[in-house]
């Protein structure tokens, strides 16, 4: 006997203007636009790491901070957290299919960077003295004479 087709639990096709509050694609720069979500990804772009080792090729975060992200990115499905039987406990972090998938934008956005970076702090700079000028009056902020 034929059965009823089954509700579709997927999610209905949504808008691709990523301005939308509806896109989906705003999921994923949300995630990836976390402070520190880029930089974990790029510590386990070679392979599985014990959390200490990912915080010290991180830099400067927080240990809850980086508990958090790390969590927040297994909860995406981005990084997968394994903890090793037997005592002592070991747990090692390591990228998903989906979160290596992301290598290749971040390298495409670190290459965008190196190129245009000092182009944007020269504008920083330019806007900073201009403001200063605006309070002190032209040339004489930092130290400048007219």
């Amino acid at each position: 006997m034929p059965t009823a087709p089954r509700e579709s639990h997927r999610t209905p096709q949504l808008p691709s203007d990523v301005l939308d509050p509806a896109c989906p694609s705003r999921v994923a720069f949300g995630r990836i636009g976390e402070r520190w979500s880029m930089f974990v990804i790029l510590a386990l772009a070679d392979g599985a790491l014990r959390f200490n080792a990912v915080r010290r090729r991180v830099g400067a975060v927080s240990t809850k901070v980086l508990t958090e992200t790390l969590r927040a990115l297994e909860h995406d499905g981005l990084v997968e957290r394994r903890e090793s039987p037997g005592a002592p406990r070991r747990v090692e972090y390591s990228l998903t299919d989906l979160g290596g998938s992301l290598l290749a934008p971040i390298d495409a956005m670190r290459t965008w960077a190196e190129q245009h970076v000092p182009d944007m702090l020269a504008s920083r700079e330019r806007h900073l003295i201009a403001e200063e000028d605006a309070l002190l009056g032209p040339g004489r902020a930092a130290g400048r004479t007219g």
